[in-house]
């Protein structure tokens, strides 16, 4: 029997210590995103209007509830460069998630050919629950899995922890 994959907001909201992310594709075609992306793309680069805070609102209320109890965010980003229009979305964005209390680091993708990488973005909670983020080719959001196996869970760990020792913190990573 497969295990139950918890809610994202069930699963940071369990979060005692820790949450880490790391963030594998160039592309994301979240349904989610869709309208805030489009929005970005008539704008420019700016991300930091009325319509931007009321994105990311949620967001940045959840990542500073977890904050307030210490529970420490990061997340860590794998791109190809020359980046692609996506990931200038995804780096305008930043900021807020930096406001809500994430520490965001970003690795270029020829950095990275020597670590031990899972094959799918995952979230990693105190160490023991992870939950892989899967995508379909072209960026879509399939079904999520997730496991509590000390093995899977060491494997992320390591791998998240060799990608933010190389990777290069937000305020000094250029698009």
């Amino acid at each position: 029997m497969k295990p139950r994959v918890p809610s994202f907001e069930d699963l940071l909201n369990a979060a005692e210590r820790s949450a880490v992310h790391l963030e594998l594709r160039d592309v994301y075609e979240a349904d989610t995103e869709s309208e805030e992306y489009q929005h970005w793309r008539r704008t420019g680069s700016r991300r930091d209007d009325e319509a931007a805070a009321a994105y990311w609102k949620p967001w940045v209320d959840l990542v500073s509830g977890l904050g307030a109890r210490g529970v420490k965010v990061r997340r860590a980003r794998i791109v190809s460069e020359p980046v692609t229009e996506y990931i200038r979305y995804e780096h305008a964005g930043t900021p807020w998630i930096i406001r809500a209390g994430e520490q965001v680091r970003w690795l270029p993708r020829s950095q990275a050919s020597d670590l031990a990488l899972p094959g799918n973005d995952f979230w990693l909670i105190d160490g023991k629950a992870v939950r892989f983020n899967l995508f379909s080719g072209d960026g879509k959001i399939v079904d999520p899995q997730y496991t509590e196996d000390p093995k899977v869970a060491a494997l992320c760990a390591d791998a998240f922890e060799a990608v933010w020792g190389r990777a290069i913190p937000h305020d000094e990573y250029q698009v």
